[in-house]
């Protein structure tokens, strides 16, 4: 199994950018996908996640309205749009497969997810 997350880079404030995560060794329709960032010195938080199994999603309320997330199934992919971005958007994004994708819950600890990507730093700078 591996994840592979791209897309990061250094954006001025109100940019965007499209983080990028690619699944390879998991069934991709009964999975659900989340990205998380962390900061150092602070936990890592799930930003958005999306059920491939049922269509579900979360955003935690920091990013509500400017970030989105979709799938490419074919491509075994999941994209976070992010819009609109803030200083405090700054961070290692991650991105997690649930490999069961009918226990994702918007509440899951992260200790609950089957696999990892490596970051990708996002740097929001004024």
């Amino acid at each position: 199994v591996q994840l592979q997350a791209s897309g990061g880079g250094l954006v001025q404030t109100g940019g965007s950018l499209r983080l990028s995560c690619v699944v390879s060794g998991l069934t991709f329709d009964d999975i659900a996908i989340a990205w998380f960032r962390q900061v150092p010195g602070e936990e890592r938080k799930a930003v958005s996640c999306l059920s491939i199994y049922d269509g579900s999603t979360y955003f935690a309320d920091t990013v509500k309205g400017r970030f989105t997330i979709s799938s490419d199934n074919a491509m075994k992919t999941v994209y976070l749009q992010m819009n609109g971005l803030k200083l405090e958007d700054t961070a290692v994004y991650y991105c997690a497969a649930l490999e069961d994708g009918f226990r994702f819950s918007p509440h899951l600890s992260l200790l609950e997810y089957d696999f990892w990507g490596q970051g990708t730093q996002v740097t929001v700078s004024s």
